[in-house]
């Protein structure tokens, strides 16, 4: 998708819970690219993302029943632009990384690692050189004050111009 020389827009979120607004939409719209990092909710929330952007990926998070599971995969590994990505649902922040995801990351590196699952905005580089992004949660159920998403650009293989999304608090739903 990424013509040589233009920045590819990647739209970044997770934990929707079944929840989708016009705000989330119109900012898919806008992307090259949709990322869901996990707990989806409902395959109606991948169909209306597919439905918005242009391509979509995304995995299973642990709420996620055995349709969702069918239709994308615990782990999601591929290119975009020239940066190696890997999305899985629970992998936890730079310089905490589990030992199966350390394990991943050495057999198979990757520049970019995506996960969700703590409902928590993070964004840091681990010790092992990986930039690992959680978007926070975009759905109104769980213990996030914000709702938040991630948009980026990738330009030759970097990740650049990262900015949060601020969806407004969670039980505040604006049309």
């Amino acid at each position: 998708m990424n013509t040589k020389g233009r920045a590819l827009k990647i739209l970044v979120l997770s934990d929707s819970h079944g929840h989708l607004d016009d705000r989330i939409l119109a900012h898919a719209a806008e992307a090259d690219e949709v990322w869901h990092a996990g707990d989806v909710g409902s395959l109606d929330v991948v169909d209306r993302l597919a439905s918005a952007s242009k391509v979509l990926r995304g995995v299973y998070g642990n709420i996620d029943d055995a349709a969702l599971r069918r239709t994308w995969p615990l782990n999601q590994r591929f290119t975009a632009g020239g940066l190696r990505v890997w999305i899985t649902h629970i992998a936890g922040p730079a310089g905490r990384l589990p030992k199966d995801i350390k394990a991943g990351l050495k057999a198979d590196p990757v520049d970019l690692l995506v996960c969700g699952h703590s409902h928590i905005l993070r964004v840091g580089q681990d010790a092992s050189g990986v930039l690992c992004m959680n978007p926070g949660a975009c759905g109104v159920h769980g213990f996030h004050k914000v709702r938040t998403m991630l948009r980026f650009t990738i330009q030759e293989g970097k990740v650049e111009n990262l900015s949060v999304i601020e969806l407004g608090a969670r039980g505040a739903l604006q049309p």
